[in-house]
């Protein structure tokens, strides 16, 4: 299905540019109220959105209960429909979904991974899954990401999330590479401050990028970006919203040309400068498309309203150009339109559970 381009400053006209986050099991008033202003592109599903109470036809019926709310609410039957779905240190679903391992465990076995998880979200109509991890363990000390690389090298982690991502895709679950251009030697969290690494570009070819340059030539769908301040290549910037991360690096240098979405906005490495009038223009200048907005529990509606009208504002006093906009807004449109599926919820059986339960025991 194609979307709709359009330049008219309202927020209804930018929903093509922004995935959200729900409140709870089903909708609220502010989740209604946000999704009828913003017509969002996709939602992204987390713990609190699932029943986690009930048996597994239940919280199967809830879950496609909301999302169809979502596709009233929004007024799009065509949804992109993610979660973080990467193992043990990253799970939002209960049972009988299986719970893997970290992927540093995956190893010869990550294709087998992939396709457990594709068939496991595939069947609770979800389309895109936040994975695979692009980045390399080689700070033990880091909070963050640890075991959830598939390596401690940039060649472990080629050998596995590169397989894993191939088959993902094959199986119908669209990937994404994250999170551009490292965050495995940080040694802060993101989600709690903005991290500093202090890496030069040399370094950065020799072990950040090689997985991303990889995964790019196996044709990943979207790569997310971190939200990392690198002093000696961009002082002032961190990599979201940076022209030479973005722009230069990872469209340019690696040649990237698919969908470039932002972590979620709300993490705190970032949400005060996101909450200012022209970031999200300055992210869609260096070359990103799409804006996760988690929210918190409570989190008030008018703030994502507010983003995405600042892009109308943009416009209207051309620090975005209308030409920067209907670029990104094909980058999308493409991945709707010939990469994103749209799958049905349906049940599965006992026996595909307890297949991919033997798998994980065995890793």
């Amino acid at each position: 299905m194609s979307l709709e381009f359009s330049v008219e400053p309202t927020a209804t006209s930018f929903g093509n540019h922004f995935i959200i986050g729900l409140q709870g099991t089903s909708l609220t008033d502010s989740d209604k109220r946000l999704l009828a202003a913003l017509r969002p592109a996709g939602i992204l599903l987390l713990k609190r959105n699932i029943d986690h109470t009930v048996s597994y036809p239940e919280w199967m019926k809830k879950l496609s209960a909301l999302v169809n709310e979502v596709r009233q609410y929004s007024e799009r039957e065509d949804l992109l429909i993610s979660i973080d779905h990467e193992g043990e240190r990253v799970n939002r679903l209960p049972p009988p979904i299986t719970v893997f391992p970290n992927a540093m465990r995956f190893g010869a076995r990550a294709a087998d991974v992939a396709r457990a998880h594709a068939v496991e979200l595939r069947s609770l109509g979800i389309n895109v899954s936040w994975a695979p991890v692009a980045d390399i363990h080689s700070n033990p000390n880091n909070p963050i990401i640890g075991e959830r690389a598939f390596g401690r090298t940039p060649q472990e982690v080629i050998a596995s999330a590169v397989p894993y991502l191939t088959e993902l895709q094959r199986q119908g679950v669209l990937g994404c590479a994250k999170h551009f251009p490292g965050h495995g030697d940080t040694s802060t969290d993101s989600h709690l401050e903005l991290p500093q690494l202090d890496l030069g570009i040399e370094a950065m070819w020799k072990r950040e990028l090689l997985p991303f340059q990889k995964l790019i030539d196996a044709g990943v769908s979207l790569i997310m970006t971190a939200h990392i301040l690198f002093p000696s290549l961009d002082p002032k910037t961190p990599a979201t919203m940076s022209r030479f991360f973005i722009t230069e690096l990872l469209r340019g240098q690696l040649g990237y040309k698919k969908v470039v979405v932002t972590d979620d906005l709300d993490m705190k490495a970032v949400s005060k400068d996101f909450e200012q009038g022209n970031i999200i223009a300055q992210a869609l200048n260096v070359g990103c498309d799409m804006f996760i907005v988690a929210r918190q529990p409570g989190a008030d509606d008018q703030r994502s309203i507010h983003m995405a009208q600042s892009i109308a504002k943009a416009l209207e006093q051309r620090i975005v150009s209308e030409e920067t906009l209907f670029q990104a807004f094909c980058r999308i449109n493409e991945m709707f339109e010939n990469e994103l599926p749209q799958n049905q919820p349906h049940e599965l059986s006992a026996e595909v559970f307890a297949s991919h339960a033997d798998l994980a025991r065995s890793l």
